[in-house]
């Protein structure tokens, strides 16, 4: 860095009425050294910069013409500001730049299609935090990091995970492989940061550089959540025609549905009553009413038992006072209970029993 000087050396400005000329600055700052004074200045203030954001040469050197300074006299620091605000004031709109800083502005407005292309095109990675990145992403494209990568690199991957995401990936994985990749972790105590960002770096580019899907999850996943909306007797016919045409993938199928009749074998009876605590009280009723004409007495059974005694006694008298309902309207309660126990395992606060466990 050229032409820094100790700033209290600096000359005084020139006086203009009482005031100063805001067109007249001290000859031997560089516009490095105004940077950071207004920075200092702004932090004194309490306002929030997110220097993060600047490429790293221009957070080293702010940090370094910040650190060859010691006092500012008032004259001299009135003066920048000035010269500051004044240059503010003069932009009318700021724009990126450049392909990388457009494409960063636009995430999330453009299709991902079209982002990748234009990255592509014109051999620009993406920006920013690359864990962030990572930390977004689904479990079916960070499975297969965690089952195939060194496990050094798994381990630091999973620790660089939110605990609900890392905690189901784990359980995604078969035992001698997600024991392996815990102790692992154990020994990541001395991996430096700059060791963790090109981790971070080589995961995400990896990742991004797979093709795109047209859909966010796969065929079973979209099939079960379909037969899940369905009713029971549409959802058993196409069980039964998918059997008949593809055993294997209606096995997966069958894993991946989640019904009213699989309530007891699925959920951990502790988490009863936080899910009553989102079911509404007359879809609750009109399932338990109509459970016994369908066969499905036990999950009525497992939800009473794992409930207080009290709040058990009263839905029993609510359930036989609501006499028969119409089949339709407890397809349609039970519907709105499973949702509910989806919704609260999408959003992390419930973890059904796998297929796996429970056999």
């Amino acid at each position: 860095m050229t032409d820094l000087v100790p700033v209290s050396a600096t000359p005084a400005p020139v006086q203009q009425g009482g005031g100063f000329s805001s067109t007249r600055t001290p000859p031997s700052l560089s516009r490095r050294a105004k940077a950071a004074i207004v920075v200092r200045l702004l932090l004194n203030e309490g306002a929030d910069i997110p220097l993060e954001e600047l490429p790293e040469d221009l957070q080293a050197h702010l940090t370094k013409a910040m650190g060859s300074m010691r006092v500012v006299d008032r004259d001299t620091l009135q003066l920048v500001a000035a010269e500051f605000a004044e240059e503010v004031e003069r932009i009318g709109l700021s724009l990126p730049g450049s392909m990388a800083g457009a494409l960063d502005a636009l995430d999330g407005k453009i299709s991902a299609q079209t982002a990748a292309r234009l990255r592509k095109e014109a051999g620009v990675k993406r920006g920013g935090d690359p864990w962030q990145r990572i930390r977004e992403m689904g479990p079916d494209t960070l499975l297969p990091v965690l089952e195939e990568e060194a496990v050094e690199i798994a381990a630091v991957m999973l620790s660089k995970l939110d605990v609900t995401k890392a905690a189901q990936l784990l359980g995604l994985l078969p035992g001698p492989r997600a024991r392996q990749i815990t102790y692992a972790v154990s020994q990541t105590g001395a991996v430096t940061p700059e060791a963790v960002e090109r981790i971070g770096l080589s995961l995400a580019t990896q990742m991004e550089a797979q093709p795109l899907r047209a859909f966010d999850n796969g065929p079973v996943e979209r099939v079960g959540a379909i037969l899940n909306s369905s009713t029971s007797t549409t959802r058993d016919e196409m069980l039964a025609g998918l059997e008949e045409t593809d055993e294997g993938f209606a096995t997966a199928v069958r894993k991946a549905i989640f019904t009213f009749e699989n309530i007891p074998t699925r959920i951990e009876p502790r988490d009863v009553p936080r899910i009553l605590r989102n079911v509404e009280q007359d879809d609750l009723i009109m399932a338990f009413a109509g459970a016994p004409a369908m066969g499905l007495d036990t999950s009525v059974e497992f939800v009473l038992t794992n409930m207080s005694a009290r709040m058990a006694d009263q839905m029993r008298e609510e359930v036989e006072e609501a006499g028969t309902p119409k089949p339709a309207d407890v397809e349609t309660a039970m519907g709105n209970v499973v949702k509910a126990i989806r919704d609260m395992e999408a959003s992390g606060d419930l973890m059904l029993i796998t297929q796996e466990e429970e056999e």
